[in-house]
């Protein structure tokens, strides 16, 4: 069984802001597998897609806040026996230009407190984890501020198509593991951008 952590904040406050990308690529899986988020054993929201992947999917929102996304997330692993190394966490990233993706196995929280959270509650760096960039903005602008913000409306075609293709790599990974998602996205990301 996989699971495919979407993080974000709860609430029609930040329903649309950069921070909860994660949150919208785990709405686009469920609307392709046409499965409904239900209450988890968990301060989550779950929903079960049965047809992708080998054992099936389960999609994870925490319903904590970003900074405390870990607790939802370890205790779904630890409830349905999920190895870490089956566990995809989709979040939002300043560090990468809006609607790049990037995959990785494992890694550091890079400044992100939802990957500190998880960090620390699963006890290790060593799960995958799919960055959807969100781009920093004016520098001068605090960074707290702008990632709670919405995006602007010429930026939307640039975050819905980075939210199908980020979809794209949960059904991947679903099917065929981190690896292949590295092979096929970040490849792709680096030849656009000319890399």
């Amino acid at each position: 069984m996989k699971l495919i952590v979407g993080l974000g904040n709860p609430g029609r406050k930040y329903r649309d802001t950069r921070h909860n990308i994660g949150f919208a690529v785990a709405d686009e899986l469920a609307r392709r597998g046409n499965a409904d988020f239900e209450a988890a054993p968990a301060d989550a929201l779950m929903a079960k897609l049965r047809a992708l992947g080998a054992g099936g999917t389960l999609l994870l929102k925490p319903l904590t806040m970003m900074n405390a996304s870990g607790f939802a997330v370890s205790e779904i692993a630890r409830y349905f026996r999920v190895a870490t190394g089956d566990i995809l966490v989709v979040a939002d990233d300043v560090n990468l230009p809006l609607g790049r993706i990037r995959a990785r196995p494992s890694g550091s929280a890079g400044g992100h407190n939802g990957f500190r959270s998880i960090i620390e509650q699963l006890g290790t760096t060593a799960f995958p984890r799919l960055r959807v960039g969100v781009g920093r903005g004016d520098p001068r602008r605090d960074l707290a501020d702008y990632v709670l913000a919405g995006f602007d409306p010429d930026e939307r075609p640039a975050v819905n198509e980075a939210v199908g293709r980020a979809a794209d790599a949960g059904e991947l990974f679903a099917a065929e593991g981190i690896a292949a998602v590295m092979n096929r996205f970040n490849g792709s990301e680096a030849a656009q951008d000319g890399e």
